[in-house]
């Protein structure tokens, strides 16, 4: 014991005279045991919810890769509307140069001629 009957750490009081050795063990184990349970609970509760969340990402991630799929799949429907409308705006110019080509050629005997 520390000076003038202070305890040290570590140390145990004793009991009072005339008690049993600890009066209260029962109902203070009754305690530990609910903590205890209650601690299990809540690490099941958190097992649970983490499973939870687990899920809930990988349909996230599924609903994001439909998401974008889909979406590139717009992307492209719009982008082979836009080259078919470019092929039909370039057959008229390709028919325009085979004139301009077959009229450059008879100008060309014509100068020949003359």
């Amino acid at each position: 014991r520390g000076p003038a009957g202070t305890m040290m750490p570590g140390e145990t009081p004793p009991p009072p005279a005339g008690t049993a050795a600890c009066a209260n063990c029962g109902l203070l184990q009754q305690n530990i045991n609910e903590y205890v349970a209650a601690l299990i609970a809540l690490k099941q509760k958190m097992i649970d919810g983490d499973r939870l969340l687990t899920e809930y990402q990988q349909k996230c991630t599924d609903i994001l890769y439909c998401f974008y799929s889909f979406s590139y799949r717009i992307k492209i429907s719009a982008l082979r509307c836009q080259v078919e409308q470019m092929l039909q705006k370039l057959l008229p110019l390709e028919k325009c140069q085979e004139e301009l080509g077959s009229l450059k050629a008879e100008l060309e005997e014509k100068k020949v001629c003359l």
